[in-house]
């Protein structure tokens, strides 16, 4: 594999009163029953209590139970829903929530490029048309595009032209699997499957004089319209079509924000939330002792370089050992600490705290072997024992050798080894430590990857050893092996698999 540099590599219808476009639609059609389904994925959202600037929740967290027997499948992506009035704002929280989450792949998708074209002889009468009214929507290929951007799968995006009022045939955007989805527009909550597309339902409420003095100038600069058509417009359509379709999909938002893209403090809070639920995997919710590093690009690149069957030895080993110590401070976090007061060289008092001093680190062997540099560069002049387990199949293991501090009954234990498979390995090794009278709350294991199925033995059987790891992967494959994996890590760290 030629030399690259990481970032070469990081790259339900609400009360419906009419059902027509057209004018006089609006004035035939009679009313029909509302109705009001419930969203089938609410979900728990920050709130906040504060007299200018509220966000407030609604929703409730759904229990829902993870099936671990069954190979897990590939993350799906975090969808958020942004709805609002016209001019509320929703395109300015959208950008600055992107923003803020600049250490993950976030795509917005606009509900406004899934407007129905209309014919030569309709936009001729384009005046008489809703383009407020959920029916202007083509809501299936909406939910065809979210669904494949949901399954990870690239899709084209139509653009509409606001000014000819139709789609530009020949163009689309390409958007691509992303981690998180923002779904925008002022209808995204009027239809109840694509409510259940979402993780995360966001309503921006902003004045009615405020979201009139928007669309005017946006409509005028952005679509060349006059101020009187607009006026005409809003009258006709766009405020009845609100107080309809708009406002009483409100009821459906986990999170209200007052003020749209003034709110500094809603958005703040939103997208410390949805940092929280990207970095949780599901097996955190059941077992939380489970710790995963926090993704970013260079994480992500450094496992795209680490995992690429074709890298040099030497550069497995350089972006190995910047995860593995990555991971070793992680897990250093987790260890008790005491405050401490001392004086800095300005005569300053300083608050801080003083580091855990009964430490060791355990490696299983060969692999294990490979995390104690990024140890010892981390705990000057720690202790380090070693422990050997020969693996018989898959099933069985036996403890061949291990040596082991005399006092490490008295230390927190670091235990290392850098793939969590079948987890059969690790709890050989956590038993023996058990065994010479480390208390199970005190031992920490680091790897680099890990297995569902290898974390759930271990937690099941351990439920008071912590695992902190870089990535936790799809599961294990019929051989055992972890998919997508690193391999023989061994062999390929220590140069051994030629």
């Amino acid at each position: 594999m030629p030399e690259k540099a990481v970032d070469d590599v990081m790259e339900a219808a609400v009360g419906a009163h009419f059902s027509g476009l057209r004018l006089e639609a609006l004035r035939l059609s009679s009313p029909s029953s509302p109705s009001s389904p419930s969203s089938a994925r609410a979900s728990a959202a920050a709130a906040a209590a504060h007299s200018n600037g509220a966000v407030y929740a609604n929703g409730t967290a759904a229990a829902a139970a993870v099936e671990l027997a069954s190979p897990p499948a590939a993350r799906q992506p975090f969808v958020i829903g942004v709805s609002g009035g016209t001019a509320s704002g929703k395109t300015t929280v959208c950008d600055m929530i992107i923003q803020q989450l600049h250490d993950h792949r976030v795509v917005l998708v606009n509900q406004d490029s899934f407007y129905r074209g209309l014919t030569a002889e309709e936009s001729a009468r384009a005046q008489d048309y809703n383009f407020d009214h959920p029916d202007a929507f083509d809501t299936e290929q909406l939910l065809e595009c979210m669904g494949q951007l949901k399954r990870a799968q690239p899709v084209n995006v139509p653009i509409y032209d606001f000014k000819k009022h139709r789609r530009c045939s020949e163009s689309f955007r390409k958007v691509n699997a992303s981690d998180v989805i923002i779904l925008e527009g002022i209808l995204v909550f009027h239809d109840q499957r694509v409510r259940n597309l979402m993780d995360m339902k966001i309503f921006v409420d902003t004045d009615a004089d405020i979201r009139l003095a928007r669309r005017i100038r946006r409509d005028t600069v952005e679509r060349g319209r006059d101020i009187s058509s607009v006026l005409d417009q809003y009258g006709r359509f766009v405020k009845p079509a609100f107080d309809d379709f708009v406002l009483p999909s409100k009821k459906y938002a986990d999170v209200i924000i007052p003020r749209g893209g003034d709110n500094h403090i809603a958005v703040d809070l939103i997208v410390e939330h949805i940092r929280t639920k990207l970095g949780q995997h599901d097996l955190c919710k059941i077992y939380p002792n489970v710790h995963v590093v926090q993704s970013t690009f260079q994480i992500r690149g450094m496992h795209t370089l680490i995992r690429d069957r074709d890298i040099t030895t030497p550069d497995f080993v350089f972006y190995s050992d910047r995860l593995i110590r990555l991971v070793v401070e992680h897990g250093l976090g987790h260890l008790p600490f005491t405050e401490k007061q001392v004086i800095t060289p300005t005569g300053s008092v300083y608050m801080g705290v003083d580091f855990c001093k009964k430490l060791c680190g355990v490696s299983i062997v060969r692999s294990g072997e490979s995390m104690e540099n990024a140890l010892r560069a981390c705990c000057k002049g720690i202790k380090i024992g070693k422990i050997l387990i020969h693996r018989v199949g898959d099933n069985g293991q036996q403890l061949v050798y291990h040596k082991l501090p005399m006092d490490i009954a008295e230390r927190h234990v670091l235990l290392m080894d850098p793939v969590l498979g079948t987890g059969n390995s690790a709890n050989q090794a956590i038993d023996l430590l058990i065994r010479k009278g480390v208390p199970e709350d005190r031992i920490i294991f680091l790897n680099l990857i890990s297995a569902p199925e290898g974390i759930q033995c271990v937690c099941k059987r351990f439920p008071l050893v912590k695992i902190v790891t870089s990535e936790i992967d799809y599961g294990l494959n019929e051989e055992f092996r972890v998919i997508p994996g690193l391999g023989e890590y061994g062999d390929r760290y220590f140069g051994t698999d030629n």
